[in-house]
């Protein structure tokens, strides 16, 4: 049994794994149906437990369909259906009570707390579906579809961040260590990484380069991501913090000084990025998306010692 719940933790060689056998599985199901199961149905009989405090698509959809395509199934509860250390039940108890009924709990919360509590108590693999400081499985995929897309290791290219920076962010950050790709960070000076994500980077001999000018940020990137500026339970100045993004709207005009990148977005987006570029030729939106199916898969083989 393994936990999935932050890149840093993970070692480099399991990361490749999991990618391979990502690359595996899709092609092997190029021609299968949604539902079909995979031949090898090593997840059967297994059932995987989701909850959710924040809003989700995406991760909701992709978990789904990646432990039924692995034959097992999946229940969803709301936040609100469960105690969670209030009302008489401690989290203790509550993470006791999944562990016996659950073989495996995807946990997308609003509290980083309340992941290292779960982890203390729960005995059965926790991943972690998204939290206020890390969302592993988005970032994993999207080195997947990078690597997909370019047609060579994401350690041979530059990579570029446009926009604010917030959990993604520090997990591509982690990435970038583990992975050995050149990551360069175009945002406002009061919106840079935090101090602490800097320092372990830099602790693993890792140089992020940030710029405070979106056009040097860009400049020889292979890859631009970005997303969406205001968060749905930011709490902030929106209005403020819109202006102070201004400049670092993504259009044709920032794309031409990058004329060999690709776009990528984790979703939603905002007004961070324009149609043009969203909906064009450089964008692959829609595949990085859909990725998350065949990543989670092999997470969840990960998880379960089932990976091959």
């Amino acid at each position: 049994m393994k936990h999935f719940i932050n890149l840093k933790d993970i070692k480099i060689s399991d990361l490749r794994k999991i990618l391979r056998d990502s690359k595996r599985r899709k092609y092997k199901r190029k021609n299968l149906n949604t539902l079909v199961v995979d031949k090898d149905a090593p997840l059967k009989g297994k059932i995987l437990i989701q909850m959710f405090e924040k809003p989700s698509l995406r991760t909701r959809l992709s978990f789904y369909l990646a432990i039924r395509q692995l034959g097992g199934g999946t229940i969803t509860l709301r936040s609100n259906e469960l105690h969670l250390g209030k009302g008489g039940e401690s989290l203790a108890d509550t993470a006791r009570i999944l562990s016996t009924y659950g073989d495996g709990f995807m946990l997308r919360t609003d509290s980083d707390k309340k992941i290292n509590d779960f982890v203390k108590y729960i005995k059965i693999p926790l991943i972690n579906g998204l939290s206020p400081s890390s969302h592993p499985t988005q970032v994993l995929s999207d080195v997947f579809t990078v690597e997909e897309i370019k047609k060579k290791p994401i350690s041979k290219l530059n990579i570029c961040w446009i926009g604010d920076s917030n959990n993604v962010l520090n997990s591509l950050i982690a990435a970038s260590v583990k992975f050995s790709f050149k990551l360069s960070i175009g945002c406002p000076n009061k919106y840079r990484p935090k101090k602490t994500i800097l320092d372990w980077a830099k602790n693993n001999k890792k140089k992020i380069n940030i710029f405070d000018d979106p056009k040097k940020a860009v400049k020889n990137a292979d890859v631009i991501f970005s997303d969406k500026v205001i968060s749905l339970n930011d709490k902030v100045n929106k209005i403020k913090k819109t202006k102070d993004f201004e400049k670092f709207y993504i259009n044709d005009t920032l794309l031409k000084l990058a004329p060999k990148s690709i776009f990528l977005h984790c979703l939603p987006r905002g007004k961070e990025v324009s149609d043009q570029v969203f909906l064009g030729k450089k964008s692959h939106v829609w595949k990085q998306a859909l990725n998350r199916v065949h990543v989670q898969k092999s997470i969840l083989l990960y998880c379960f010692n089932k990976l091959r």
